[in-house]
């Protein structure tokens, strides 16, 4: 009874979250914009809440900016925007990039998820990225605590020859990063890596472009929780 209940609402709260939102044209439609960036895109709880860290000289992450904070970013000297919740047609993604726009802040879209895994050529598109991006930047996801960290992670291991502890650091409950739900597919995901290359080392690039399998991974992380399989693609 009560999960029927639970998926009806979430239901009606996505029907109510696709009707309005994807205009900032007029005053009243960036009313009603703001709106849906404050309260259906969660945006009231990231008004004093950033999960912004500086993570290596000139690399920093945090959760989704608010047109108000993108002002102080580009005072703090941010020349790119890395936003892994990719291009969008809601207020989120239109507010940023009015503001990158208006700033001269070169805004990168690149979408991954925080609960499934995106194909090879995606994350060998975000390691083309970290090669050419303009520092200082930031990476964001929606809350900085999943997509943010993973990509964090990569960048120490990829950019800055960081060891696997400090980048497995990168998902942890300082970033209200969760491991036993379905977001720790991210945790899981490098302790393949690391597993893997327990007698034959390997760079994570090489690693993703010879090894890495979305589907057996997932698979694989479906067991050691203990759930059932996920469905076939």
């Amino acid at each position: 009874m009560l999960s029927q209940i639970n998926k009806r609402l979430k239901t009606a709260e996505r029907s109510l979250a696709t009707r309005f939102g994807t205009d900032i044209s007029t005053p009243a439609a960036r009313r009603a914009a703001m709106a849906h960036f404050h309260l259906i895109d969660h945006g009231i709880l990231r008004t004093i809440w950033t999960n912004q860290y500086q993570i290596a000289p000139g690399v920093w992450r945090s959760n989704q900016p608010s047109p108000a904070r993108m002002n102080r970013l580009h005072r703090l000297g941010i020349k790119t925007i890395l936003n892994l919740r990719g291009a969008d047609r809601f207020s989120f993604y239109l507010f940023e990039k009015e503001a990158c726009d208006r700033l001269g802040i070169e805004l990168i879209d690149l979408k991954i998820y925080a609960r499934n895994l995106v194909p090879r050529d995606r994350f060998l598109q975000l390691f083309e990225i970290f090669d050419r991006i303009d520092k200082p930047f930031l990476m964001h996801c929606k809350s900085g605590a999943d997509r943010a960290g993973l990509a964090s992670a990569l960048w120490l291991l990829d950019q800055e020859g960081t060891g696997l502890p400090r980048a497995k650091s990168m998902l942890s409950l300082k970033y209200v990063h969760l491991k036993n739900t379905r977001t720790g597919l991210m945790d899981h995901l490098l302790e393949v890596y690391e597993q893997d290359c327990a007698t034959a080392p390997m760079p994570i690039r090489e690693w993703f472009a010879r090894r890495y399998d979305p589907a057996t991974i997932t698979a694989s992380f479906h067991r050691k929780m203990g759930w059932p399989p996920p469905p076939q693609t």
